[in-house]
């Protein structure tokens, strides 16, 4: 997975307005305690951080 389509599915998930907020403000358990804004400036993998805001958010990967 790619940061676009990571992104792709963030905004279809929470809207395009609402999704980077949540990005930036939200953390993950299963990041290791960030956002996925700090996960992805930690070269945390995008299908990885894809799967625990879906796990989060309670959508189907």
């Amino acid at each position: 997975m790619r940061e676009q389509e990571l992104w792709a599915g963030l905004n279809r998930a929470l809207g395009p307005s609402y999704a980077p907020a949540w990005s930036e403000q939200v953390v993950l358990a299963e990041l290791g305690g960030r956002t996925v804004l700090e996960a992805l400036a930690a070269g945390v993998p995008c299908k990885t951080i894809w799967r625990a805001a879906c796990a989060q958010l309670e959508l189907d990967a």
